[in-house]
This record gives structure tokens, C-alpha cells and sequence, in this order.
């Protein structure tokens, strides 16, 4: 057993750019793709993964010193460090969950494809760590790795069913044939999408209101395209932060370039993807008569390019800060995780139609409960950094972060077992509960699919 946790410990360590062309080669190869088209298409992917990891990179190498700067500029101090994602999944995988979280989410994942509960197929099994993430914090609670290890599998369920039913609107908006997004982070999120775009409906006059690139590019030409406002946006950020002239400047044409380069980048991404996505239907089309359409499981960065993504997060930078300061109670200011707002609204953009008016709202409501869940999850997530023997910044009295330490999915899950079996109980009933939706939901498709055929 420990040769097997050892095997994939160092998978999972080789990082998504090196994990994913290997895992989707042999994947492409097994469902018949030729060896030199599954390897060409898993080396595709894999430079699209490096290719939006640089750009989100420096999208963060801007972001941040901007917000160092401007928070000491306006002397603004919070408690709470925010020490940013790629700490957070080293928190997780330290946890003993997440010593076997990736064989663990593969079994989970097998069998939900077995019985139908999913059409997903996760390849971005490094992305696991989210669901470890929920697990060591519940078992910090608890005290108890059976418990945590419950939560784990019942994250992974709900988020799942998520990345399925969320699919087709992905496929309609981002431009993702084949493609569901089962990711941690990113589906938390659609709940709160949901129940605004729900509330908007409801009101006269808002509901009319549209914010659509597409319009917007129409009726202002050059100054409607991304290029331009992501220069704008970070022109203002740069004079926010009291930068000279040469480094606002700077700030500006960096975060334009981030706009256009994203969205390369995930194009990049499909069309690594495609051909696998193809592969896949067939396969499952000559060995499965009862199943619907099957999906890969994705990174949810390749959705991030998508303009209004895009913009509304850049908005939201010095906004956040704003609101970080201002909000009674609050202990956390965004700081290393400032490059991952665009992953909240990956998901968001689809539900609401592509209107920024709504995923703008949406994004405001998400960040302001984000940060009161930070702050909350905050002495929780110090501890259990502290048992892995994570560094804990010098002069920090708390940490956390905003990716997944304000998840309102992990939040929720943690918070229920404070009711102990009850709580235990209920998280179990309402994955089980969507899991047989899902069923129902795709046999019901492959029916219609195999009617229309």
C-alpha cells in the first residue's frame, strides 16, 4: 500500500503541467486514439498548462506588489495573510487525506461513472486537492480521519454533479465541446450565481440590463476590446498604488496583454482537447448504449479567458481590498491569491448568459462572503498548516487564503459537523440525494439521444 501512495505521491508532484500530458497520452491511447495522436494531444494540453500558468503568473506578479503597495499607502492593516493557492494545496496534500486523496477521488470517480451518477471522466486529478483541502480541515475539527475522509468523498460528489450539469452551458458559452469543469473551487460558486441571477430576474428594469463584450466591442470599436480595458483597468490599479508614470504605464499594458493572452492560451487548450473529446464519444458510443455524453474533467483555468471573466476580476482587485477593510469583522486582505478571482467566475458567466451586469453582482456577493469565510476558516486552516509543518509567515497571527479558504462549499461542509452525527448525516443525504438526480438526469438524456438517432 505505501508503494502505491508512494507512486502517486510523486505523480501528483510532478505539478498539472507534467501530470496532465501524461494522464491524458494514456487516456487518449486507451479509448483508441492513435500513440502519436494521443501523445501530440497530451503535449497540447500540457503547453496550454504552461502557457496559462505564465500569463496568470504575471497577471499575479502585477497584481500583487500593486496591492502591497496601495494597502500601505492608505495604511491598511488586516491580521489574517492571505498565503495564496499553491500554499493551500501544499497544506492539503501534507494532510494524511491528502497522502491519498488522488487514489482516493480515482475509486470515487470509477464508481460514480459505474452506476451513472456522473459523465465525468476528472483527468485534473491534481486539482484533488481541494476536496483533501475540505477533509484535513473537517478532520481538525473532529479530530477523527474517517470523518474528514466522509467529507472529502462528499465534496467531490457535489462537485462533480456540478461540473455535469453545468457542462452544457459551458460548452454553449466558453466554447468547450466536451468539456465539464469538476473543479473545487470554481463550483462552490454556482449556488450563489444561481440564487442572484434568480433575485435579478425578479426586478424591473435590472433584469434588462446587459453588460456583453460582444456590444460593447460594436458600439466603442477599438475601446470595447479586451485589449484596451484590461490597459484601462490596470492603468487605474497602477495609480491607485501611487506608481510613477513609467510603472502605472507599465501595470496597464501587462494586464491588457493578460486579457488577449488567456484566452490564446485556453484555445491552446481545445485544441489539445479535441481530439480526445472525439475519441471519448466514440468509445463510449460502441461500448455504452445506456450512458449520455461523456465529459473530460478539466482544470477550470482553461475557462478563465472568457472576456467577462476577465474584466469583472480586475474590477474587482482594488474593490476587494475596499471591501476587505471596510467589513466589520473581517481579519483577511486578498493579497497572493488576488491572480485566482477569474477562477470564481468560470462557472458564473455560463449561468448568467455572459452578462457582466450579473456576474459583476454575482462577484461582489462572492468576495464579501468570501472574506468573512476566510476569516472564519482562518484559525482552523493555521492549524492544520501547523501540523504539516507548513512555515507560517513571520509576524502573521492567522493564515488563509481566498482559494479554498473562502469555498462556501468547504465552508458549509466543515460548519455542518459541528452538529456532529446530524451534521455527518445530512452532508452524506444530500450527495446521495444529487447523485441520484444526476442519474436520473443522464439516463434521461441518453433516452432522448438514442430516440433522436
Amino acid at each position: 500500500m505505501s508503494a502505491i501512495l508512494g507512486v502517486f505521491d510523486f505523480i501528483s508532484g510532478l505539478g498539472a503541467t507534467v501530470m496532465m500530458p501524461i494522464i491524458l497520452t494514456i487516456f487518449g491511447i486507451i479509448l483508441g486514439a492513435k500513440p502519436g495522436k494521443a501523445l501530440r494531444s497530451g503535449l497540447t494540453v500540457g503547453v496550454g498548462f504552461v502557457g496559462l500558468n505564465l500569463v496568470i503568473g504575471a497577471m499575479g506578479d502585477s497584481l500583487a506588489p500593486a496591492v502591497q503597495t496601495m494597502t500601505t499607502r492608505f495604511g491598511l492593516s488586516l491580521s489574517t495573510v492571505d498565503v495564496g493557492w499553491p500554499a493551500a494545496a501544499a497544506i492539503a496534500f501534507g494532510s494524511k487525506i491528502g497522502m491519498i486523496m488522488i487514489p482516493f477521488g480515482l475509486a470515487i470517480n470509477i464508481i460514480m461513472l459505474i452506476t451513472n451518477t456522473t459523465q465525468t471522466i476528472d483527468v485534473d486529478i491534481w486539482d484533488y486537492w481541494h476536496f483533501a483541502f475540505t477533509g484535513a480541515l473537517v478532520v481538525a475539527l473532529t479530530g477523527n480521519f474517517y470523518i474528514g475522509l466522509i467529507a472529502t468523498a462528499v465534496n467531490m460528489v457535489i462537485t462533480m454533479v456540478i461540473g455535469d450539469w453545468t457542462a452544457p452551458k459551458v460548452e454553449e458559452t466558453l466554447g468547450m465541446p466536451g468539456v465539464s469543469l469538476p473543479h473545487g473551487f470554481t463550483a462552490a460558486f454556482v449556488p450563489i450565481a444561481l440564487i442572484v441571477n434568480k433575485v435579478i430576474e425578479c426586478i424591473p428594469g435590472v433584469r434588462n440590463i446587459d453588460i456583453n463584450v460582444d456590444k460593447l466591442q460594436k458600439r466603442f470599436g477599438v475601446f470595447g476590446e479586451p485589449i484596451l480595458v484590461g490597459t484601462v483597468l490596470g492603468t487605474v490599479i497602477g495609480a491607485l498604488a501611487g506608481y510613477d508614470v513609467a510603472k502605472t504605464l507599465q501595470t496597464g499594458i501587462t494586464l491588457g496583454a493578460v486579457l488577449v493572452l488567456i484566452p490564446k492560451m485556453a484555445a491552446l487548450l481545445m485544441e489539445g482537447l479535441m481530439p480526445l473529446s472525439e475519441s471519448a464519444s466514440s468509445f463510449v458510443s460502441k461500448r455504452f448504449k445506456n450512458r449520455g455524453k461523456i465529459y473530460i474533467g478539466l482544470d477550470s483555468a482553461v475557462g478563465v479567458g472568457h472576456p467577462i471573466c476577465l474584466t469583472v476580476s480586475l474590477i474587482l482587485v482594488p474593490l476587494s481590498v475596499f471591501l476587505a477593510v471596510i467589513l466589520p469583522g473581517n481579519t483577511v486582505l486578498p493579497m497572493a491569491d488576488l491572480a485566482v478571482f477569474p477562477y470564481i467566475f468560470v462557472l458564473v458567466v455560463p449561468l448568467v448568459g455572459g452578462n457582466g451586469f450579473r456576474t459583476l453582482i454575482t462577484g461582489i456577493i462572492c468576495i464579501i462572503s468570501g472574506l468573512y469565510i476566510s476569516t472564519d476558516l482562518a484559525p482552523m486552516v493555521t492549524s492544520v498548516a501547523k501540523s504539516v509543518k507548513f512555515s507560517i509567515p513571520s509576524g502573521a497571527t492567522t493564515i488563509s487564503s481566498i482559494c479554498d479558504g473562502a469555498n462556501p462549499l468547504t465552508w458549509a461542509l466543515v460548519r455542518i459537523h459541528n452538529f456532529g452525527a446530524i451534521g455527518i448525516a445530512v452532508g452524506v443525504v444530500i450527495a446521495l440525494a444529487l447523485a441520484v438526480w444526476n442519474r436520473k438526469r443522464i439516463l434521461k438524456e441518453a433516452q432522448e439521444i438514442h430516440a433522436a438517432k
